[in-house]
């Protein structure tokens, strides 16, 4: 009965390190994520900038008029990389914690039904606690990853909408 009840304290043991593990990916994904908007968002607001003082040199009324829906693109494009990124790590951080979650309550549950199945050897619990730490792991890896490639993904296409703003700034101020 020592060795199962060694068993579930390896179990409960190995849930804290999934959870401690996703929490640091989680981390990180937040950390990359905010770096990148920020890169794209100062290019976005530099662009803005390039765009600002040509509107405070030009001399013609008409080309105010031209350039300001290319200031309201901007701006818009700002807030919509904002927003997606923002979204996205939302998402990120919800669905690693969900899976954590119930992996860790799928761990709990086994060591419970192994502690209250005397009647199965310690080979046999230690088996199944190996078995469902090795799932869990793979598991909480598998969302993790998917996630990353998921917030790359967005963020790539939100720095390239944001390098189509600048060029159609650059191409309207010239």
């Amino acid at each position: 009965m020592g060795v199962v009840v060694t068993a579930a304290a390896a179990a409960a043991a190995a849930a804290v390190v999934v959870v401690v593990v996703a929490v640091v990916v989680v981390v990180v994904v937040v950390v990359v994520v905010v770096v990148v908007v920020v890169v794209v968002v100062v290019v976005v607001v530099a662009a803005a900038a390039v765009l600002n003082f040509q509107l405070a040199v030009a001399i013609y009324f008409i080309d105010f008029l031209l350039l300001l829906p290319t200031v309201v693109v901007v701006i818009a494009a700002i807030v919509v990389v904002v927003v997606v990124v923002v979204v996205v790590v939302v998402v990120v951080v919800v669905v690693v914690v969900v899976v954590v979650v119930i992996v860790t309550v799928v761990i709990v549950i086994v060591v419970v039904v192994v502690i209250v199945a005397t009647a199965v050897t310690v080979v046999v619990v230690v088996e199944v606690v190996v078995v469902v730490v090795v799932v869990v792991v793979v598991v909480v890896v598998v969302v993790v990853v998917v996630v990353v490639v998921v917030v790359v993904v967005v963020v790539v296409i939100a720095a390239a909408a944001a390098a189509v703003v600048v060029v159609i700034v650059e191409d309207v101020v010239i």
